[in-house]
């Protein structure tokens, strides 16, 4: 009886350690379903082989995270495997029946229990306190997964020519917001050094050698960078204002059909 107890506390430790690190792995920004199924993986020891693990384990924060889910669970599932095997053995059929009888009660009881949406309500409550209290570091943002740059947006640094289209332009007058661009900052070479003009406003002037920081489509981006000045520089301009306007439309359509 002894063995059955203590492979019953194991699987409710488990358990539990499973919730503290998805909601740790949640808290550094992932979703809740990642974060869970991250959890599950990272403490079973299966599962954690797809790219989207690669994609969690490069954020310091979350890989320690991973690491002790990796180093209990090994304990943790050996321990339950060898206290299992104990309940039935040098046991009478009665006696192992019975003890079988008793898990399977203590382990359908622990599955309702655990998955009943108040205790799920209740325990993210209780471990999020402690941990925002105990381990303020697992506040990081993941600016990958903040700023889409998975789902077709990026950051690019943009070096202005002489003859690019926007050289010696405000930032008004290239009206790069109506694009789908945002301009972040600025970095420019001055007599005294290089000097960093952040969230730069419409009278900014962009200056040839200086190099700007932007935020938007991949693809936009990337033909900004190619855009030289004149005639044919104004038409891109225009299309690209047209390929943004669809796209605005595009996004509101999949936000209304959800």
């Amino acid at each position: 009886m002894f063995a059955l107890i203590s492979f019953i506390l194991v699987v409710v430790l488990s358990i539990i350690i499973v919730r503290i690190g998805a909601i740790a792995l949640e808290m550094t920004g992932l979703s809740r379903d990642v974060a869970a199924f991250q959890a599950q993986s990272a403490y079973s020891g299966t599962g954690f082989t797809t790219s989207e693990s690669e994609y969690v384990v490069s954020h310091p924060v979350r890989r320690r995270i991973i690491r002790i889910l990796i180093f209990l669970g090994s304990a943790g599932i050996t321990s339950a495997i060898a206290t299992l095997i104990l309940t039935f053995v040098g046991k009478s059929k009665s006696e192992a029946l019975t003890s079988l009888g008793i898990l399977v009660i203590s382990l359908v009881f622990l599955y309702f229990f655990f998955t009943s949406k108040r205790v799920e309500r209740w325990m993210r409550r209780v471990i999020k306190k402690f941990l925002e209290k105990q381990f303020p570091e697992l506040k990081v943002y993941d600016y990958n997964q903040l700023l889409g740059l998975s789902r077709g947006y990026s950051i690019s640094r943009i070096q202005v020519k002489e003859n690019s289209w926007l050289a010696n332009k405000t930032l008004r007058k290239v009206e790069l917001d109506k694009e789908g661009i945002l301009v972040l900052g600025i970095y420019r070479k001055t007599k005294n050094g290089e000097i960093y003009i952040g969230a730069p406003t419409g009278i900014t002037k962009i200056l040839p050698g200086d190099v700007l920081i932007c935020y938007g489509p991949e693809d936009s981006l990337l033909r900004l960078s190619m855009r030289v000045k004149g005639i044919k520089g104004d038409i891109e301009h225009k299309e690209a204002i047209k390929e943004a306007q669809l796209r605005k439309i595009k996004e509101k359509m999949e936000i209304e059909n959800q």
